[in-house]
């Protein structure tokens, strides 16, 4: 599992992002400041080592400038037994350099070694006249040394070394880095913690947002509702004021909608009326055709403008149980001359993301269809399939008869606008079409199959709350 999930930060979302960005900046600017730390301590370190070799360095010197003969110079006064214990990682080592007197003594801990030369390794002496750096010692040791020239003139030239185990340093080194790594590892810790408290925390108000606008759309809500921070109040009044702007819309749209019903329907009426004063006439006849194809299309085309409207409206959501309850009793009493029996199997909870007169127009026009074409028998059932990677929730509701049934072709044509199988049954062959539209509306789908109880199957796909 990501670090990221581990944390309940959602793949993708800002406050995954800004966690990420946050930790990597974090662990970034600790690793720099960690390295500069580090290095800055070693550089210390190696001073303080510096100035006591110096120390000794200034003490040989002094021994070798003093009057005395060189053979009678004892070099006793460095005060550091290490000196004195054979290869104990401190040594010095004076060099006679004139042409023809070479002559070297060295600390009893040098042994029979003799320690490199600096000059040789091309290090430059620095403006105090010293050379240091670090050699190879005596079995393997790592040695930080200091080295200078001396000139004495008519009583030689001399070349003073001093040199210490180096571990000393590396290792007061590695102690530092061990506790500045504990110390960064939770400061890093705490750093992270006070970065999700801020992020989580921070953000709760468009988590809050999120939520209520969620609670819209299932209609759980009307509108943005709580305190919100100054800099996040602004989008929750413009929230507000797009739903109340786009339920005015729709409103002044079913108010046309309406008034355009009204203004067509009356002078079709009037034609119609005109048209059946005249029965036997071919010409009025051909009238009552056409006026009749046009009424159907004219109710075809503002009930989708009608549904359309409404659609548009949020947070509308309608309990499936109680409009296929009373569907069963109005349909058995519309076909009671039939004997007609409607079994209902309804999942408990089930809701649609929709208004109640949407689901009662489509349920409805299927249940009619399959009563109609039925033997004796009608099944409603009504599930809920679970979200997937490709859609939400949606409810799923199943219309079965016992009837012939339609083949392939005839389930093809069965939904076309105006299309009539059977020319002997009631109806104006729009009500599939009908329920496919609205249906499509919706994002939903309307799908015809063989029932298992050997009829026709209409599976009506439709979104859920």
């Amino acid at each position: 599992m990501r670090v990221r999930e581990i944390l309940g930060f959602r793949s993708n979302s800002l406050a995954s992002r800004l966690f990420l960005s946050a930790t990597a900046w974090v662990v970034v600017v600790l690793l720099v400041t960690g390295v500069v730390l580090s290095s800055v301590y070693r550089s210390a370190s190696e001073r303080a080592f510096d100035r006591r070799l110096n120390l000794y360095l200034r003490t040989l010197i002094a021994e070798v400038t003093a009057p005395d003969e060189p053979d009678d110079r004892q070099f006793q006064s460095l005060g550091e037994p290490l000196f004195d214990l054979p290869l104990s990682g401190w040594y010095w080592e004076v060099d006679r350099t004139d042409p023809g007197k070479a002559e070297t003594r060295a600390s009893r801990s040098l042994w029979d070694k003799k320690l490199p030369k600096l000059v040789d390794q091309g290090i430059a002496l620095s403006s105090s006249g010293v050379r240091a750096g670090y050699v190879d010692g005596p079995e393997g040791q790592i040695l930080r040394m200091a080295e200078r020239p001396v000139d004495l003139g008519a009583d030689g030239k001399f070349r003073v070394a001093v040199a210490g185990d180096a571990s000393e340093i590396f290792d007061e080194t590695r102690a530092f880095d061990y506790y500045l790594g504990g110390t960064f590892a939770a400061l890093t810790i705490g750093l992270l913690l006070t970065t999700i408290f801020q992020v989580r925390f921070g953000l709760a108000p468009l988590k809050r947002i999120s939520d209520a606008i969620a609670d819209i759309r299932s209609g759980r809500a009307e509108r943005l509702e709580g305190e919100f921070p100054v800099e996040i109040a602004p989008l929750a009044w413009e929230t507000n004021a797009l739903i109340d702007a786009n339920r005015e819309i729709v409103e002044r749209a079913r108010t046309h909608v309406g008034n355009l019903a009204h203004a067509v329907k009356t002078p079709l009426s009037v034609i119609i009326n005109e048209a059946s004063a005249h029965e036997g006439d071919s010409f009025a006849a051909k009238m009552l055709e056409q006026a009749g194809m046009m009424r159907n299309q004219v109710a075809h085309h503002l009930e989708r403008a009608r549904l359309a409207a409404r659609l548009t409206v949020i947070g509308t959501v309608t309990d499936v149980a109680p409009v296929v309850e009373a569907l069963r009793r109005t349909m058995e009493k519309i076909h009671r001359d039939r004997d007609i029996t409607i079994e209902v199997d309804v999942s408990p909870g089930t809701k649609f993301r929709g208004e109640r007169q949407d689901l009662e127009e489509m349920v409805g026009n299927l249940v009619d269809n399959a009563c109609k074409w039925a033997h004796s028998r009608v099944f409603i059932t009504t599930s809920v399939r679970p979200p997937s990677g490709v859609e939400p929730a949606m409810l799923h509701i199943t219309v079965d008869d016992n009837g012939q049934g339609l083949s392939d072709a005839e389930r093809m044509q069965a939904s076309q606008r105006g299309r009539r199988i059977d020319e002997t049954k009631p109806g104006s062959g729009l009500g599939l079409s009908i329920v496919t539209d609205l249906a499509a509306l919706y994002g939903g789908r309307l799908t015809l199959d063989t029932a298992p109880i050997g009829g026709l199957r209409a599976e009506l796909l439709l979104p859920s709350a």
